[in-house]
Parts: C-alpha cells; structure tokens; sequence
C-alpha cells in the first residue's frame, strides 16, 4: 500500500512504517470467521445465560437486524421519532 505514520510514547516518537491490508473487518475478515466456525463446528457453546448449550455448527450465521418501525431519541433525549 503507502507509507503512514505511527506514533509512539505517548506522541514523542514518530516513525514511517508501509501500511497493510486490514484483516480485522470487511469480505476478509468473514471468510476468516466462516472458516473457523467451521473448524470448531463439534464444539459446544453456552447459551441463554449459561443455562442451555448448542453445537456451534448449528448456530444460524449472523444478519443485521431491521431497524424499520423503532423509534430514536433526539434533542437531548427528550423527543423520539420513528424510523421507517
């Protein structure tokens, strides 16, 4: 990629360093989640507060929910309106 700047010592040094592909967010980091969900797909995790557990192979992969029909707050927390 470039070069960018990191700072160190609480702002007193500064070095040059050549920046590098992300791999903690985005396409790369899902693959890589995918792939170790799959791994570890016989292990068992712990569920609803500790109470119950599931094979990790069987837990649903992960959407975003809808944020259609709920409401935000404004000015200051006292006025809310509605998202649709």
């Amino acid at each position: 990629m470039g070069k960018i700047i990191k700072v160190g010592g609480r702002g007193t040094t500064r070095r040059e360093a050549n920046s590098e592909d992300e791999n903690w967010s985005g396409e790369k980091f899902k693959e890589f989640q995918k792939n170790q969900k799959e791994k570890a797909s016989n292990e068992y995790v712990s569920t609803g507060r500790g109470t119950g557990k599931r094979k990790l192979g069987d837990t649903p992969e992960t959407t975003k929910p809808s944020t259609k029909g709920r409401y935000v707050s404004m000015g200051r927390g006292t006025g809310r309106r509605k998202l649709d």
